[in-house]
């Protein structure tokens, strides 16, 4: 498949950081909750065996996201910058596919309010988050269209 494969809103090598992490960004489903999918392997573990914490914000960050793109563009292309993003840890993330999946709680046309879950296939809640997302307006729309 290639990068936004968009016939089943799959995205699967689009930026360094998804190549050179592996995961597979999932932004096709009709709920317009992306899902954020890596299988974990010892190349993402910290010291202790598990799940780095580094690796677990980032896919929270990552499905947190693009929930909050999709919540304005139905494409999930509508960029969005993180404001902010609390993460709790839960349980130590193990070898097997973990899934980030975000959703939407409230917001207006700047800001997205998000919350998501990291969950191991087993079903183990690894980590929750909430975070604030700004949308990135198009330059005409912005004052003097800067």
């Amino acid at each position: 498949m290639s990068a936004g494969d968009e016939g089943n809103g799959l995205i699967l090598d689009e930026t360094g950081t998804q190549r050179l992490v592996g995961y597979v960004l999932d932004i096709g489903q009709p709920d317009r909750r992306a899902r954020c999918r890596l299988v974990v392997g010892p190349e993402h573990t910290n010291r202790h065996g598990v799940l780095h914490g580094g690796i677990a914000a980032m896919l929270l960050d990552s499905a947190s996201g693009a929930t909050a793109s999709l919540t304005v563009d139905s494409t999930g292309r509508q960029p969005f910058l993180t404001v902010s993003l609390n993460v709790d840890f839960l349980a130590a993330g193990l070898f097997g596919e973990v899934t980030a999946t975000g959703r939407a709680t409230g917001g207006g046309r700047s800001l997205q309010f998000i919350a998501s879950e990291l969950v191991h296939a087993d079903g183990t809640l690894i980590a929750t988050a909430s975070g604030v997302f700004k949308r990135v307006r198009p330059a005409s729309e912005r004052a003097g269209g800067r």
